[in-house]
Parts: structure tokens; sequence; C-alpha cells
């Protein structure tokens, strides 16, 4: 089905005419009309690379089903995600296959949560078994890495675990690092206490990415050396950071993006708390916790200590347009063209003829973004003015 998009390049700024067809975007014209403050912005669909739920929906929570994985899928829609990579987390060598598992049944399934889904990223055991780095990973499952364990996993998941977190703190991870990378998975540092020659190796034997850095790390650390400096001063890993507002403080956020220059990407982390309405929560590890209205989830002892991540990508892009950190566009490439780029993806070319056609319509007004409209591979799969539109 052919559609026409006129709206304001989210980049150059002009008043463009995007005409699609069959999936792609066949023209981008130019166009004279008067731009107003009522006049939607255009720009490349959201890549989250790492996500562990949504609207109630946990993929690290079992038993879960291809129906909740699709519900997932189209929620993220919603917010103008058009790929995205959903998360498994630190847990036993079982709970992680079967997820796995449900996540590719549910890829070979419906065609267009195969297209969402770019890839699974698996976020541990092979993290630090140590307090703070280890984050809210259950220490009981924590280990070194294990290529047979992966290989079976990456069976289970039809082959599509493209991302895997882990830290070089263990014995045997340069050789775990180089048999990922040999069979094209990314490898990612991160929930790590390494020391900066562990790192240096990790980065030597083929890890070109860092997990959400500055989150998941003790609360004291050496002033230097460190593994957030030697992260930072590593030219071959790419930065995934979450600017949520909560997680990292403006400063860091700017030190960051100023050492890494175009090698910085957003990601949500968002857990399956994320979406749902302010209030107390009792969490499936246990945990009482809060979601404030301003989307800040902490524990309900203590609001100093976070709970997780409660924020979609859109808002950590509002959130460095307000803080002045970047511009839209910039913030906006943040989070879609520089992890589309990162993952080889398709989407990475952006807005230009002959791409795929994710798409999202959007507006930002006082650094809020509302999404209008999202295209995935030239179909609408979410129209705020309409109701099911799958």
């Amino acid at each position: 089905m052919k559609h026409i998009v006129r709206g304001i390049h989210y980049r150059t700024r002009e008043f463009i005419e995007l005409e699609i067809n069959e999936g792609k975007i066949c023209s981008i014209k130019s166009l004279t009309e008067r731009i107003n403050e009522d006049t939607p912005i255009i720009g490349p669909g959201l890549v989250d690379l790492q996500i562990n739920g949504f609207k109630g929906y946990d993929f690290n929570t079992l038993p879960l089903t291809i129906q909740q994985v699709k519900e997932i899928t189209e929620a993220l829609w919603s917010e103008g995600v058009t790929t995205y990579f959903p998360t498994i987390i630190t847990n036993s060598d079982e709970a992680i296959e079967e997820a796995l598992t449900v996540i590719s049944e549910a890829c070979s399934s419906y065609p267009l949560v195969e297209k969402t889904i770019a890839g699974i990223h698996v976020e541990g055991p092979f993290i630090s078994p140590e307090d703070g780095p280890r984050g809210a990973h259950s220490k009981n499952y924590v280990k070194a890495p294990n290529w047979e364990v992966f290989a079976r996993w990456q069976e289970a998941a039809g082959g599509r675990i493209k991302i895997v977190t882990i830290s070089p703190e263990w014995t045997g991870s340069v050789e775990f690092i180089k048999k990922c990378v040999q069979s094209g998975v990314t490898v990612s540092i991160g929930h790590t206490a390494a020391t900066p020659e562990q790192i240096r190796e990790a980065s030597s034997a083929g890890a070109t990415m860092s997990t959400h850095l500055g989150n998941g790390a003790h609360l004291m650390i050496p002033r230097h050396p460190n593994y957030i400096w030697e992260q930072l001063a590593t030219d071959e890993l790419t930065t995934c950071l979450i600017a949520d507002g909560f997680h990292l403080p403006n400063s860091f956020l700017k030190v960051a993006m100023k050492a890494k220059g175009e090698n910085v990407m957003l990601v949500s982390d968002a857990v399956y708390l994320s979406g749902l309405a302010p209030g107390k929560y009792e969490t499936h590890i246990g945990g009482k916790v809060v979601l404030t209205p301003e989307g800040k989830l902490h524990t309900a002892d203590n609001p100093k200590i976070l709970a997780g991540s409660a924020q979609m990508l859109k808002h950590g892009i509002g959130h460095l347009v307000k803080s002045k950190l970047a511009s839209l566009d910039l913030a906006w490439e943040m989070s879609s063209i520089r992890p589309a780029s990162f993952m080889d993806l398709p989407s990475k070319v952006g807005l230009v003829e002959c791409a795929s056609a994710d798409i999202v319509i959007f507006s930002c007004q006082e650094n809020n973004i509302t999404i209008h409209t999202t295209y995935k591979d030239g179909q609408i799969v979410f129209d705020k003015n309409a109701i099911n539109i799958k």
C-alpha cells in the first residue's frame, strides 16, 4: 500500500514529502509549505539494544508466552521503537533457554515481530559476582563464561542471540569473546569489576560495546585507574548510556558524550514496569518499589536506590534536549541511526530513498516527545488517532 507522509525532516528541518510503497521510501521531495508549531517531525525509527520488558510483561518472568512477546512488540511501536533487542538477564541455564525459545518461536510465528526483533541481548550470567557491579542480578546464577552453555542457548534461540554482556574479569573470558565474535555475536562489557588490563584484553579480543556505562558499578571505586575510565578511554568500545535523568548525572552524560564522540548510543534498559501507571508495586523478585509520576523507579524503603529504568528511549531523547546536552536531531540519531549502524541493520541509512520505511512521525513540545504514527517496513503499526491499526 502506498503512503504519502509530510512533515519536518528531523535533521535538516526542511519540509519534506515521503512516498512509501512496498516497504520502502520511494522518494523524498522538498516542499515549500510553511512550517508551524503543529507541523509534525519525521525521523527514522528508534532502535533499542536493551529492553527487559514493557507494560507489565517481563521477558525474564516465566512462563513467558508467544502472545506476550507479540504484545510487548506491538506496545513498543507506540513508543516509536521499530527495532529492539529483548534482553534476557542472569537466571538458571534452563530458565534462560526457555525464554530464548519462546522469543524465537514468537519471531517465527509473526512476521512483523521478527522484523522488529533484530536479535536478542543476553545480559549475564557471565558477569561480576561482586555486590555493586552485579546490580540486581541474582548472585545464585552468576558464573564464568561457558561456551558450551552459550552454544546451547544460541541453538534454542534459533541463532538470534546477537549481543552478550559479560565481565572480562573471569578466567577464560578472552577465549569466550573470540568465539562469540567469530560466530557473529557482539560482545559488550558490563556489570564488571574488571581491571583496566582485563578490559584492554577484552577489547583486543573483539569486545566492542559497553553496557549502560556508569551503572552496574561499585558505589566507591579508585579515582584512577578504574573500569569506567578505562572503557571511556578505549576507542574500540562504543558506549551505551541510560539518559532517563535518574541513572546518570548530567555531568557524566556530558563527559561520556565528549569522550566517545560518535561512539555513544542511548538505551532504555527498561524493566517490565515501564509503561504502567505511577504507584507502588510488588516486583517478581520480592521487592516493593515505587514508580513516581516523574518516571523514577526506586525501592519503597529508600527513594535514593533505583529499582531499574522505567522510561523509554523517547524520554532519554527529551532529557538530553531539555538539559542542553544534545540537539534533538543528535539525540534522535543516538537512539536510531547509531545503534542501527553499530549492529549493521538495514535502517542504518536513515531517511533516504530506497531505504526500508521504518519511520516515526512525532512532535516535540517543551522537550516532551509525542509519537503520532509509526511505520514498520512501510506498514502503519501505530497511529494515535486510530484504534487497532495492526
